[in-house]
């Protein structure tokens, strides 16, 4: 059985930065890594630094990650990255939840 992950995660946040808030450890949920997505690493500072702009890579895969008891995201990272960003797409092409992994 796999161990179950928690994270803190932000309604519509607009870069990394705002992931990175102090919070009370009960207010974290359970979540899914349904698929892993490999950017470059200019990518993906583009990407951490404005998680407002439409992604292809979100529209493509955001009906993976149709809410259940647990938070089911894309995992999103640069390249060689031990980090990355938990995402749970909005409206298809944006990011609407999202957490530091």
């Amino acid at each position: 059985m796999q161990k179950k992950e928690y994270a803190y995660f932000v309604r519509t946040p607009r870069r990394i930065t705002d992931l990175q808030v102090l919070h009370a450890i009960d207010r974290e949920s359970p979540y899914e890594i349904v698929k892993e997505i490999v950017l470059s690493q200019i990518d993906y500072e583009n990407f951490s630094t404005d998680l407002t702009v439409d992604r292809d890579f979100l529209e493509n895969n955001a009906r993976l990650c149709e809410n259940g008891d647990i938070k089911k995201c894309l995992y999103i990272h640069g390249q060689n990255s031990v980090t990355g960003i938990l995402v749970i797409p909005k409206d298809s092409c944006w990011v609407g939840w999202a957490a530091i992994k």
